[in-house]
């Protein structure tokens, strides 16, 4: 039987950790379909596939951001009820979840596969990658229902405590994804399409546990009348999953705007700034896991009034996760080059050129990775604590600063413009969630 936590008794450092690190795991799974999708690609297809992918990467992102978004948003009504102990309207927000997030996956279906071709002509994608990029495209695009569905079932779950379930998904799709992407690739010879497919049948397979899992939480088991239709119920959802979904949205509007301007760049820096984008995920994948516990644990603590918990939580993640931006920055300015190479092939200069591009990218990104940790910790707990709309306002200044960057820093120093961009809009989307969560904070100083 799936097990769910209470999150509003114990030490607070202690819990937030604890459910943390599978989600850490987790997600270095999630990574490796995008790490070996990338490796196998740039290995043994080409640099000009390797670029393929990248060109398609923000677009890609754009969809499951807003699938995540949505459901993260869901989650949040779900840890509440969960918290204040209300299990009858525990089961219809899982029910509404499930059924909203049905026919989210619809519409973007069908939005996705329509409109890939054309986004990527606006972005002025090099005609040499334009085919590949579609390819992979139309494929991942065709498995968008798999990914909402494994995405709101494992929100269901970490909104009760339980992380561990989605790191077992995680663990056998991913070892599914990378046979998978060796059969179709070298065995059938399928190049980036076949990367893609592999993708797709192991998210299948993570979706699948995850919902196994939900059925057997012990909690009171779901009635008929739990999904009855209920306006009023589907209205609180969307308005906790729209900002978030929005605030994905503008996030990677920012970021295809700053792909169109590395394309302009010409394909060797389309391919190293690809190798080093395929690493934000691994260097991202403690901060997401704090944001998720950090979600889960003020939202449950807010459904019980327990405030002061909230602010000690609060402490104690943002310690834990600049420790942890630090020691991961360390790593990769020692270790980059090596990582960075897994995903390079070509004669020796090309090579030399890529992963020149591709280890400034790195470093620059390295350097102000604590602003990214701190950044997820402040954004989720103000999501978890059903604040939504200053996320979404961080999101919005997070892609002006972003874009911004990227167009007017390269005309004063080079390259590395487009590079700084990245930790220039996580300072921008910090500054603000932070002082939102201490203003928030001050009105419960007479709370206990």
């Amino acid at each position: 039987m799936a097990k769910v936590r209470d999150m509003t008794e114990g030490k607070p450092a202690r819990l937030i950790l604890s459910f943390a690190l599978p989600l850490m795991l987790g997600n270095i799974f999630q990574q490796m379909y995008i790490i070996v999708d990338t490796m196998v690609v740039g290995k043994f297809v080409g640099v000009d596939a390797l670029a393929a992918v990248g060109a398609a990467d923000w677009l890609n992102w754009l969809v499951i951001g807003l699938i995540q978004g949505l459901t993260q948003g869901f989650s949040i009504l779900v840890s509440q009820r969960f918290g204040a102990g209300d299990w009858r309207g525990l089961n219809r927000a899982i029910a509404g979840s499930v059924l909203l997030a049905g026919a989210a996956g619809a519409v973007l279906t069908a939005l996705s596969l329509s409109l890939a071709r054309p986004v990527l002509v606006l972005l002025n994608t090099p005609a040499a990658i334009l085919d590949g990029a579609l390819s992979y495209l139309y494929v991942m695009f065709s498995g968008c229902m798999a990914v909402m569905g494994y995405n709101v079932f494992a929100a269901v779950l970490r909104a009760m405590g339980n992380s561990r379930t989605p790191l077992t998904a995680m663990i056998i799709a991913a070892l599914l994804n990378v046979g998978l992407d060796l059969l179709f690739v070298l065995g059938f010879h399928w190049g980036i399409a076949g990367a893609a497919a592999a993708t797709v049948l192991a998210q299948v397979v993570s979706c699948l546990i995850c919902l196994f899992a939900l059925r057997g939480l012990p909690i009171p088991p779901m009635e008929k009348g739990d999904w009855r239709p209920s306006l009023p119920l589907y209205g609180q959802l969307l308005k906790l999953g729209a900002p978030l979904a929005f605030q994905n949205t503008i996030i990677a509007v920012g970021g295809m705007a700053v792909q169109s301007v590395v394309n302009g760049f010409g394909v060797l820096f389309v391919a190293g700034y690809t190798a080093t984008n395929k690493l934000y995920g691994l260097l991202e994948i403690a901060a997401t896991s704090f944001g998720f516990s950090m979600a889960s644990y003020t939202g449950q603590n807010l459904g019980a009034r327990q405030y002061g918990r909230i602010r000690a939580g609060m402490r104690a993640a943002s310690r834990m996760a600049v420790a942890t931006a630090l020691v991961i920055s360390a790593l990769m300015v020692l270790l980059g080059r090596q990582i960075l190479m897994l995903f390079i092939s070509g004669d020796p200069a090309q090579q030399e050129q890529v992963l020149a591009i591709a280890f400034r990218f790195l470093c620059i990104m390295s350097a102000g990775l604590f602003i990214l940790y701190l950044l997820h910790v402040y954004r989720s707990a103000l999501q978890g604590m059903g604040n939504t709309l200053v996320p979404m306002a961080s999101g919005i200044i997070e892609m002006f600063m972003r874009v911004g960057c990227a167009v007017l820093l390269p005309s004063l120093v080079g390259q590395d413009g487009v590079f700084l961009a990245e930790v220039v809009a996580w300072a921008g989307a910090a500054v603000l969630l932070i002082a939102m969560y201490y203003r928030t904070a001050a009105r419960w100083k007479s709370a206990p």
